[in-house]
């Protein structure tokens, strides 16, 4: 899916990072070949490593994923 996706993933670094429901996922600090590395939080951080399959689209300011709060345990650091 993510293939479909025309996304300039440099674009990304710094933006905010939304889940379903708009969900914090935080702010994008690196793009690997297969994930999106995110960090929410100043003092107690958490990071996640999502999937970029999980990439719905990006709209210039967030980068939006298919995945729930829930979910969300699946992909903290």
């Amino acid at each position: 899916m993510s293939g479909n996706l025309n996304i300039n993933w440099s674009d990304v670094i710094k933006k905010e990072a939304r889940g379903s429901s708009d969900y914090d996922l935080g702010e994008v600090q690196e793009i690997s070949e297969d994930y999106v590395i995110t960090e929410r939080g100043v003092v107690d951080k958490t990071r996640f490593m999502i999937p970029k399959t999980l990439v719905s689209n990006f709209d210039g300011h967030n980068l939006h994923f298919n995945l729930s709060e829930q979910d969300s345990s699946k992909y903290k650091q």
